[in-house]
């Protein structure tokens, strides 16, 4: 299921798509049918650049971040954890703990432990498993809340799920129904949410790290392709692919 997932992933990259145009307008050219492989070819350049512009890239997450707004800071709900989902982490020697996680773990391990503060008697559970020969983010996730004042008894660190389904079913299996916090990247949290349902658990939606902040100007910088504009379509691409995938009950 790990490979079913990640190829999904890949195949919803739009640059795989355009590199597959590509590969098929070369195969139309080598054949003699010019007209087909110079349609191919244009469709793979407007894509490219559609995909590259910041405008399209928050007109896809804009959807997925307002299905959740943010959770209001007064009065937090009366919860005994708060959930904070994986990311990516690559610890390296001489390299600080901040930048072994990738930026969207950072902002999720940060705001798990600030709504811990304000939650007296709290645990916070980290969660987040690595492939054979990587540490688990879930270690970079408790190295940091030790580092910022959490005390070991106050953690839980589940670092084997692979995945956000994986994710779901330890959470639920460690915390029944009782209620919790969960943190994630808020375009990730409408399949994080779903999933956590569908696995029996009772999360309350606290997303962070959000991209597309309410309705921006449209200026001419806006058309111009750019490596934020196409993360942003990936992102968004990589979660409406998950969201039809978890609707549809594949498991």
């Amino acid at each position: 299921m790990i490979l079913i997932n990640a190829l999904i992933g890949a195949l919803a990259g739009p640059l795989v798509i355009v590199l597959l145009l590509v590969l098929a307008a070369l195969v139309c050219r080598f054949l003699g049918r010019l007209r087909a492989g110079w349609i191919l070819l244009t469709g793979a350049a407007v894509l490219a650049y559609v995909a590259s512009i910041s405008l399209v890239g928050e007109a896809l997450l804009r959807p997925l971040e307002s299905r959740f707004p943010p959770l209001a800071a007064s009065p937090l709900p009366n919860v005994g954890y708060v959930v904070v989902l994986g990311s990516g982490y690559e610890p390296h020697d001489g390299v600080p703990l901040t930048a072994a996680l990738d930026a969207d773990g950072l902002v999720r391990a940060v705001e798990a432990i600030r709504l811990l503060r304000l939650l007296p008697g709290a645990r916070l559970v980290v969660s987040g498993g690595a492939l054979r020969g990587h540490v688990p983010v879930a270690q970079g996730y408790a190295q940091l809340a030790r580092a910022f004042g959490v005390a070991q008894q106050s953690l839980i660190v589940c670092d084997r799920p692979l995945d956000t389904r994986a994710e779901s079913r330890v959470v639920h299996n460690l915390l029944g129904s009782s209620p919790f916090l969960l943190v994630t990247s808020a375009y990730h949290m409408p399949r994080a949410m779903l999933m956590m349902r569908q696995a029996g658990a009772n999360p309350i939606a606290a997303p962070t790290g959000q991209r597309a902040f309410g309705t921006s100007p449209i200026t001419w910088r806006s058309f111009l392709p750019g490596s934020g504009g196409l993360g942003d379509t990936e992102r968004a691409l990589h979660e409406y692919a998950g969201l039809a995938q978890a609707s549809g009950g594949l498991e």
